[in-house]
């Protein structure tokens, strides 16, 4: 049986020169190694830093390449917070972020930041006005130096963040601005010239490259503390001798981002909602889809159709689907981003994730359609049946 890959926000199948870059790359050198062989070893990660840049519109200066979007964001956080001069003390962080910035931001409340979590829209948009209103009367002064964490384009509902919307304020104020780009990177343009951004993240297996690859990208005049001690790697923003070939693979699969294929996606995404909302289900809700989002991306909730018995009736039917982040070891947890955009605890505990790909065949609709909805129809019949006996 052949199988229906609709999760690729969780990650994404490696394209065959990725493959092919990754495999040359083996016989690689050790790039801090002075000798030829360390030279050419250099050359081949400088060579990716430029690919990178590229794909971001970002100062090849500015990349500091890390194991993934997670370090990348760590490093971020950590780092201008623990730096010697001016270090950040109070985190302004948005309710939909990934657990990797939430966490992360949580940990150093702990340690002493102060945190504020900027409230979410009913559309799955970060509330700007909001944030807006609370750094007009901001006083650095006396409220410390802080910086502003605001997705790109969250990865469960695909909504597309008003990141350029906030960064006047924020540097009115002499604040900083974090992006995670992971999901957006690779499915929408990116330019983190335009961003304004001090601080972004993206990762290579987002793109069709390798897990165990990302880059934290940084404007030059923003000092961070080291995550790690060692060695002068990564212009001394990150010790370690650099994973040459996860590197090679994340730059040829910035090459390779291919953003034609947007239209195609999005003419997919639209025929599941579409084909969803003409089954006439009680409550159905799709999260986000008033605000712009990335074409790959639909979440939504079929109230009492229970997220894990989804995904274990579609694995079944041989169509991979996911409740969300696929940061849970495994688990299936009601979704913070959901309920962060107001919806129910059965909501949240109903909302499924269908992500798209370069690979998804233009008839993955019609089968997923095919198949949830004779999974619904299962499902409901049980409750029925179950309902009656208990009558």
């Amino acid at each position: 049986m052949s199988r229906l890959f609709l999760d690729h926000n969780a990650t994404t199948p490696i394209k065959p020169a990725v493959k092919d870059a990754m495999i040359a790359a083996m016989e690689a050198g050790n790039p801090s190694s002075v000798h030829a062989e360390g030279r050419k070893a250099k050359a081949l990660i400088e060579a990716a830093r430029a690919d990178v840049a590229a794909a971001c519109d970002a100062p090849k200066e500015g990349i500091i390449f890390t194991s993934g979007g997670t370090e990348a964001i760590n490093m971020a956080l950590y780092g201008i917070a623990r730096r010697e001069k001016q270090p950040v003390t109070r985190l302004i962080v948005s309710g939909i972020e990934h657990n990797a910035t939430l966490r992360c931001a949580r940990a150093l409340e702990q340690q002493g930041l102060d945190l504020e979590i900027i409230p979410t829209l009913e559309n799955g948009r970060a509330d700007t006005d909001w944030l807006k209103s609370r750094l007009a009367d901001y006083a650095p002064e006396k409220e410390g130096i802080f910086m502003v964490c605001l997705m790109l384009a969250n990865n469960e509902t695909g909504v597309i963040q008003d990141v350029s919307g906030i960064t006047s304020a924020i540097f009115a104020k002499g604040g900083y601005l974090f992006v995670d780009a992971v999901q957006a990177f690779g499915k929408m343009p990116i330019s983190f010239s335009n961003l304004q951004a001090d601080l972004m993240a993206v990762s290579a297996h987002k793109i069709n490259g390798p897990k165990g690859a990302g880059a934290l990208l940084s404007k030059p005049a923003v000092p961070l503390a080291p995550l790690v001690q060692g060695g002068g790697q990564e212009m001394s923003r990150r010790a370690g001798t650099e994973g040459i070939i996860t590197i090679a693979g994340f730059s040829a699969a910035a090459r390779e981002i291919d953003l034609d294929s947007a239209k195609r996606l999005e003419a997919i995404r639209d025929r599941i909602e579409a084909g969803l909302k003409q089954m006439d289900i009680p409550g159905l809700k799709i999260f986000g889809e008033d605000a712009p989002r990335v074409p790959n991306t639909t979440c939504f909730a079929a109230p009492g159709f229970r997220a894990e018995t989804q995904i274990m009736a579609l694995d079944l039917a041989g169509i991979a689907i996911s409740a969300g982040s696929a940061c849970s070891s495994g688990k299936v947890t009601a979704s913070h981003v959901t309920t962060a955009m107001g919806a129910s605890s059965e909501e949240a505990e109903c909302s499924i994730r269908v992500s798209l790909g370069f690979d998804t065949p233009d008839d993955a609709a019609e089968i997923f359609l095919k198949e949830w909805s004779a999974a619904y129809a299962r499902a409901t019949k049980r409750a029925s049946q179950s309902a009656t006996t208990a009558a």
